[in-house]
């Protein structure tokens, strides 16, 4: 903006204020207002129409480069994952070669499809977009002959109100008199500027509004033919695709669902598909209220050096000796495993309990004399099995869960929903289906839960199985 401009913007900035909160007097002209409404919607759809027009001749050009990147990201996925062609005399290949080769042929077909495309997309940047920017130019120059009109308007309708102003005086001065002779001189040049713009743009937009109707229609045709080569192009191409890989006989769904196969089962009965953190952080809370259950102090029930505490399964343990080594004065439980079940003299176990065979009838999956305890998972304290003598408990300790007065209430089980596969030492391996005995558990499900199955006891994930009624 010259500084000329900048003086005269400052002078009409009260007359802008007025007219935008409609204070004084302002000079209408409907017939103008109702060309210049249809005037700035023609604006509007101009520049949409030469917007829609590149993003459609891009969108035709993406949708094939997006085609040739999904190939060569199938092409990826085929092959093996070790980095390695097959071994050509292995019975099952590696990859997919055959998929591996319909990626490469597909990527070809759209590579020549995108180049046979080019020459029609090129015709709509000319037949369309260009016209529609020589249009919006013609546009911009109405637009600036508008602005001036406007400008003329606030012009006049300044000398308007100054003109008023000195009229309304009851007793205008000789000074008041010369003022109000030179503001009505100001107020016709004015008028005539104002009613020459307006005039012309009165009598001259609907001319135009004619000739953009004549200008847009063969435009509007000529996309649609252009379109109607595009598609007819892209259907041929494809349909005349030969690719023994695809099997364009067959109904989609069927086909994708005979190639899928059992996947999803396959792939929701791998372990690793339901990890959660939280199991990891559960499994060594749960660990700890073990050890804290027999933990009542040195030398004392569960306690470190204390029989059937945690340091009685760990050799070098401070307070016990480590069952098979020289020196050891710990006694044995008779089928027992070193930390796990020891008896205390006088302690006998309760009739009919489980786990409390004798000799060869020693339950399986516990630790002989001479194994090492699991690192971690070393049952103490609280996780004797029940109906089993806690280790170090004193006569007239009463019976573990689930007996009463020497008899044996029925033990709580539950139903296997996945297979389990051990992760670390003391967890329990079963398969989808098995029915598992319930030692302890909590109420939470993403906590880990302590079971018995097939003569072996572990933990496992409580939301892996659901409780039997």
């Amino acid at each position: 903006m010259s500084f000329k401009g900048f003086t005269k913007a400052i002078t009409r900035a009260p007359q802008t204020f007025r007219q935008k909160f409609k204070m004084g007097e302002q000079t209408e002209d409907p017939v103008y207002e109702d060309a210049e409404r249809r005037f700035k919607e023609l604006e509007v759809e101009t520049k949409k129409l030469s917007d829609e027009s590149k993003r459609y001749s891009g969108a035709v050009n993406g949708m094939l480069t997006h085609q040739i990147g999904f190939a060569k990201s199938m092409q990826e996925l085929f092959k093996p994952i070790s980095g390695k062609m097959s071994d050509p005399n292995a019975a099952i290949p590696e990859d997919n070669p055959d998929g591996i080769e319909a990626s490469e042929q597909y990527k070809a077909i759209v590579a020549e499809l995108q180049e046979t495309l080019k020459p029609d997309l090129a015709l709509i940047d000319e037949k369309i977009v260009k016209p529609c920017q020589e249009l919006l130019k013609i546009i911009t120059y109405i637009r600036k002959m508008a602005t001036k009109r406007n400008h003329k308007k606030l012009d006049l309708d300044r000398r308007l109100n100054t003109v008023n102003k000195y009229q309304d005086k009851k007793e205008p001065t000789p000074k008041d008199e010369e003022r109000l002779y030179k503001a009505q001189a100001e107020m016709e040049v004015a008028q005539q500027e104002y009613d020459y713009y307006n005039e012309m743009l009165k009598t001259q937009l609907p001319i135009l509004f004619g000739l953009e109707a004549q200008f847009v229609q063969p435009l509007f045709v000529s996309f649609y033919y252009m379109q109607l080569n595009i598609f007819y192009t892209l259907y041929n191409k494809f349909q005349d695709m030969k690719i023994p890989y695809f099997d364009l006989n067959s109904d989609i769904i069927e086909a994708f669902t005979a190639k899928r196969g059992n996947v999803e089962e396959q792939c929701d009965a791998l372990t690793i598909t339901h990890f959660k953190i939280g199991y990891s952080k559960a499994k060594l809370e749960m660990t700890k209220r073990r050890y804290a259950q027999g933990n009542d102090g040195p030398g004392g029930p569960g306690g470190p050096g204390g029989p059937g505490g945690y340091a009685g399964g760990y050799a070098g343990s401070s307070g016990s000796s480590t069952p098979g080594m020289p020196g050891s004065q710990t006694p044995m439980g008779y089928g027992g495993a070193p930390g796990y079940n020891q008896q205390q003299p006088g302690q006998q176990p309760g009739y009919g309990q489980p786990g409390q065979q004798p000799g060869y009838g020693q339950q399986p999956g516990m630790m002989d004399n001479n194994a090492t305890p699991p690192p971690y998972m070393n049952p103490v304290g609280g996780m004797t099995a029940p109906g089993m003598a806690a280790p170090g408990a004193a006569p007239g300790m009463p019976p573990a869960a689930g007996a009463v007065g020497g008899g044996m209430e029925k033990l709580e089980t539950v139903t296997a929903l996945y297979d389990y596969q051990a992760q670390a030492a003391g967890d329990l391996t079963f398969p989808a289906g098995a029915t598992i005995e319930i030692v302890q558990r909590s109420a939470d499900v993403n906590d880990w839960w302590t079971g018995r199955y097939n003569g072996q006891q572990g933990v496992f994930p409580g939301n892996y199985v659901q409780l039997n009624q």
